[in-house]
């Protein structure tokens, strides 16, 4: 299985030298599907610096992603290389402000 460990490989250089990474369906700019379209959405309004990562240009990262974190769906959102969850928990975070709590405390963004 050299082909996952190179995918797994990939994967770790990203979300060691980004901060803050989403795997995505499409871009930031043009999302694919409406969990990645509302993460994104949700980074963008606490104009948080992120890597946007397209999952459908590359299928062996498609699946790779998923065998990596164990974790079913598309967007992953990862900050300071560890994995948050998906749309449904970014979602719930960003609405409690435990998502903003967390982006602070990792100096991310900027107290309001």
């Amino acid at each position: 299985m050299a082909h996952g460990s190179e995918v797994f490989d990939r994967i770790r250089h990203d979300i060691s030298v980004n901060d803050v990474v989403v795997y995505m369906k499409g871009s930031a700019v043009f999302p694919q599907c409406g969990f990645s379209a509302a993460v994104v959405q949700v980074l963008d309004n606490l104009h948080v610096k992120y890597r946007d990562v397209d999952v459908l240009s590359d299928p062996a990262l498609r699946q790779g992603i998923k065998d990596f974190t164990n974790w079913p769906t598309i967007p992953q959102l990862y900050v300071k290389g560890e994995f948050i969850g998906g749309c449904d928990i970014v979602r719930e975070m960003y609405a409690t402000g435990e998502l903003q709590a967390l982006l602070r405390e990792k100096g991310l963004i900027s107290e309001d």
